[in-house]
């Protein structure tokens, strides 16, 4: 586990976060970002606020110990190449942790795999989609201001929600129901559950508000030299990438004003 300390400031109140780490390091991000934990703190740390963001590698089986959770006021599940219902024993440790969690009522974050792996340990589905592959800028459908009041870190965003939002998206799984006394936040054309909530405690988004386009580029890449993809999906990604982008503003604010709600 390692901690990332921010510069204290007595003005705000010093908070605690744990990043679940649920992929390795590519080679390019570690180059150019030195690693996915700052490309994370970059997009949902306050720097000056005296957070302390803790890492944990779940994908090599290491999480906070129960004893150790209190200490938290959120978590973030990043994303992962793996498949969120599979069996292998750390996905099911994690699945045991959310349940945790949830019954702890802890704030918790899900990206991508994150959010899948969320809606698998409540008792949701998740599965291959249909349609193959999403990967590109997905305009997605925001719920709207029907929502219910208690949705809280929703309502600080209430003048702020568009009807519609584009995100970055790379991913061939997908929710397919969402766990009992869940409620979709968000959709689009390919995926039918792009943002779930349960409470005010756990959210699940489809896709990566932490990405920028050149950590989408490069996992591309990495997926046509796999054979994963074809040249002209790839280059198609690339042509869109090259004209428009994600609104990473608003999902930046929305994923902060989740994991600190009274601040926002």
């Amino acid at each position: 586990m390692v901690a990332i300390v921010a510069n204290a400031a007595p003005a705000k109140k010093s908070r605690r976060f744990a990043l679940l780490m649920a992929a390795r390091d590519s080679e390019y991000v570690l180059k150019k970002y030195g690693g996915y934990r700052n490309v994370f703190l970059a997009a949902f740390g306050d720097a000056g606020a005296g957070e302390t963001w803790d890492l944990y590698r779940a994908i090599d089986g290491e999480l906070p110990a129960q004893e150790d959770l209190e200490k938290y006021d959120g978590f973030v599940i990043s994303g992962s190449p793996n498949d969120a219902y599979a069996d292998d024993e750390w996905i099911l440790r994690l699945c045991r942790l959310i349940r945790d969690l949830h019954a702890q009522r802890k704030r918790v974050l899900g990206i991508c795999f994150g959010h899948q792996v969320i809606c698998r340990a409540l008792g949701g589905h998740v599965a291959k989609s249909s349609t193959g592959w999403d990967i590109g800028i997905r305009e997605v459908a925001v719920a709207n201001l029907s929502l219910p009041r208690q949705c809280g870190f929703l309502e600080a965003l209430r003048d702020q929600l568009p009807p519609r939002a584009k995100i970055t998206e790379i991913h061939q799984d997908e929710v397919w129901e969402v766990p009992a006394g869940a409620e979709v936040l968000a959709s689009s054309a390919k995926t039918g559950v792009e943002m779930f909530r349960v409470g005010e405690h756990l959210l699940g988004i489809q896709g990566h508000p932490e990405y920028t386009n050149d950590i989408l580029i490069s996992l591309v890449d990495r997926l046509l030299g796999a054979g994963s993809i074809s040249v002209s999906f790839a280059d198609a990604v690339k042509k869109q990438l090259a004209a428009t982008g994600p609104d990473r503003e608003f999902w930046l604010k929305l994923c902060k004003s989740f994991l600190k709600a009274d601040e926002y």
